[in-house]
């Protein structure tokens, strides 16, 4: 995937330090917010200018856990490895203030490589297993952090206005449909990155559950959701599949405007 790259400029680079100061305190937020949990601990990964890895190396006991949190933008590519000495040791990835884990390791392995379709802050989770745990087993571990790619930034207000009063370029009232219910409507906002159908489609359900869409040309490349992503065009409206568990009508007007 080539995604399509906004050239920067000073109102950018300003929207980038933002971004990034933005994202230093949700973490900071995150770790003296969250109720104490003597078993937890948060590393803030940060990548130096031309850095595009970090390896960590540490022994892991018994309940313990450990949050390495990185800030990304939709469009880039995070990689995760694994390397262990115990059998029961795995991670799991976090997308930003998601429903669910998009990557569990142990169901699918001791590597990971995802397209991100939102900016925030990612959490990869690094944990023994709960058998594992409760005999105070213990894992010599080295994870290595990789985050490529140049994000795909928001068009600026003077391109596409915004929503007033949210970060969104439109919004809309969709089809969406979760496992064997019937179809609903729900919320769908996008944040619109390039000219042409690339943009972050946030899909809200009635009761609040939410879901990400990356699109870049009008097809869809990404999700915060750890099911296979599959697609097809009727018209001018594009069905979008996760699994056997979501469905989304979403049409080119949200996605590229119109």
């Amino acid at each position: 995937m080539n995604p399509i790259l906004i050239s920067s400029s000073p109102w950018w680079r300003q929207w980038a330090c933002a971004l990034c100061l933005l994202c230093t305190v949700m973490v900071a937020a995150a770790a003296t917010e969250a109720p104490p949990d003597p078993d937890r601990r948060v590393e803030v990964v940060t990548l130096d200018k031309g850095e595009i890895s970090r390896s960590f190396q540490g022994t892991l006991r018994g309940r313990e856990y450990i949050d390495f949190q990185i800030a990304a933008g939709a469009g880039q590519r995070l990689g995760v490895t694994l390397k262990r000495g115990n059998a029961m040791n795995y991670f799991n990835i976090m997308a930003p203030g998601a429903n669910e884990a998009l990557f569990i390791g142990s169901t699918s392995g001791r590597q990971a490589r995802r397209i991100l379709a939102a900016d925030g802050v990612y959490t990869i989770r690094l944990y023994l297993m709960r058998a594992a745990a409760r005999r105070n087993e213990h894992s010599d571990y080295e994870l290595n952090i990789a985050l490529d790619g140049k994000a795909l930034l928001p068009l600026s207000p003077t391109k596409d206005a915004l929503v007033r009063g949210t970060p969104y370029h439109a919004t809309a009232t969709i089809s969406c449909q979760r496992g064997e219910a019937l179809p609903v409507r729900c919320d769908a906002n996008v944040i619109r990155r390039g000219q042409g159908g690339t943009g972050t489609v946030e899909v809200v359900w009635p009761g609040g559950f939410k879901r990400n869409l990356l699109f870049v040309k009008l097809q869809p490349m990404a999700s915060d959701s750890r099911e296979a992503m599959t697609y097809t065009r009727e018209g001018d409206v594009t069905a979008v599949s996760l699994g056997k568990e979501e469905r989304f009508e979403i049409p080119d007007a949200l996605v590229a405007g119109g």
